[in-house]
């Protein structure tokens, strides 16, 4: 079975809330308020500068683990479902990258999984003894899979430790934490990149490629939605101290970071609703539905739809002059479709496009060990959280006031742009 993101109650990132500081007293409130202490037809290429770029496949010598000594040592800080089904896999895949440790509030269930995965049991450490981990020189990147509201201070925690750090999105609650992890970063010389994995996965890399190259010319439109019913009101996604907002924050995300990272440019301006129901007791805290409009250059309108209380729908797609191209399902773990149609004098035709099924979360991964190793800025660092963060704000402030707004900041952010 396929997950999205958060599609129930406690799948996904959310479970990792349900090993999260059980251990320490000053942080148990915070599973108590969260109520987790229990737990198209193909067809031929239309036109030749339509074919992906990537190769049908990799030879397989290339897609093999380097040694272990060339290799980066990871700590997985959090051990929900998640982890477990997505990020420990993908850890065993990578080329660059391997699990050395692992942190979590369940000392019998670290054990199990480090027995499952090879990791030592010197290696198993609590949230109580995190920043021990300073003294382990065999951990060099710490995976923070934790929920919203713990990313910040584990975050610094962990670059003040020596480690450099790869966070799970949203990176933070706010643009001021996203500043404190990325000071903290910049202050241990350390990396610090956020797991933007639709930046990653080969068809949306694809989208981007055919969008920002005018493949189908002039871009003027996009349209997206990343929707779904969420069902306990006790789940941390719905407490704002541990989540920072509702759909707009968790899935709401996916389009607006992706849109941005389709047109190689950021928003100039954003318009925004919230529709949430009083009488739902799910939205006591945060929000429920949220329309935003993001204007770019050139004048390029993206429409995009995030929500907590419809059926499970994710989709994205690319107006432009003379075609289109659409991912339906979009942002999922696996599965996604990629279908890209194009008029070519008076014919039309729907092309569904092929590429590499490569992990997402492997390459991601990997990405960041690479930046690591050739000492650069990897492709999603923290300033790509942090100018998320800024438009998200921007969003709910139009929301309030009922108007245009400008984002602020964006262009004073510095550090890699999509």
């Amino acid at each position: 079975m396929v997950h999205i993101h958060g599609d129930s109650p406690l799948t996904g990132e959310e479970k990792a809330a349900a090993d999260t500081l059980a251990d320490d007293p000053s942080r148990r409130r915070f599973l108590g308020q969260a109520g987790l202490l229990g737990l198209g037809l193909a067809s031929q290429s239309l036109a030749q500068n339509l074919a992906p770029t990537e190769k049908p496949s990799t030879p397989p010598e290339q897609r093999q683990p380097q040694s272990p000594e060339q290799r980066l040592g990871w700590a997985v800080v959090g051990l929900g479902e998640f982890a477990l089904g997505q990020v420990l896999p993908a850890l065993r895949e990578a080329r660059k990258s391997r699990l050395v440790a692992l942190v979590s509030g369940s000392p019998e269930k670290a054990r199990r999984v480090a027995e499952q995965n090879g990791v030592s049991p010197k290696n198993i450490y609590t949230y109580r003894n995190f920043d021990s981990i300073r003294d382990n020189p065999g951990i060099d990147v710490v995976y923070l899979v934790l929920p919203n509201g713990l990313h910040a201070e584990y975050s610094v925690r962990a670059s003040r430790a020596g480690k450099h750090v790869m966070s799970e999105k949203p990176m933070a609650t706010s643009s001021a934490e996203a500043r404190q992890m990325i000071d903290a970063a910049r202050t241990a010389g350390k990396k610090l990149m956020i797991a933007y994995r639709a930046q990653f996965e080969p068809r949306h890399v694809e989208v981007a490629r055919l969008t920002q190259a005018r493949v189908l010319g002039q871009p003027r439109q996009m349209m997206g939605e990343f929707v779904q019913n969420m069902g306990d009101p006790k789940q941390w996604r719905l407490d704002r101290e541990l989540a920072g907002g509702g759909s707009l924050p968790d899935i709401g995300l996916y389009p607006l970071n992706f849109s941005r990272f389709v047109m190689g440019a950021e928003p100039t301006e954003v318009m925004a609703q919230i529709f949430t129901s009083p009488s739902d007791p799910r939205f006591r805290e945060v929000e429920d539905r949220v329309a935003f409009t993001l204007q770019f250059p050139d004048g390029v309108v993206g429409s995009f739809m995030s929500g907590y209380s419809s059926h499970r729908s994710a989709r994205f797609r690319v107006m432009s002059e003379r075609g289109w191209a659409d991912l339906d399902p979009a942002f999922q773990y696996e599965g996604n479709r990629l279908r890209v149609g194009r008029r070519v004098g008076q014919q039309e035709g729907t092309d569904q496009r092929e590429v590499e099924n490569k992990s997402q979360f492997v390459l991601e991964i990997d990405e960041l060990s690479s930046a690591i190793l050739e000492n650069r800025e990897p492709k999603t660092p923290g300033e790509e959280g942090l100018r998320d963060h800024l438009i998200m704000e921007a969003i709910y402030q139009s929301a309030r006031e009922h108007r245009p707004v400008q984002p602020l900041g964006l262009a004073a952010v510095a550090g890699r742009r999509t």
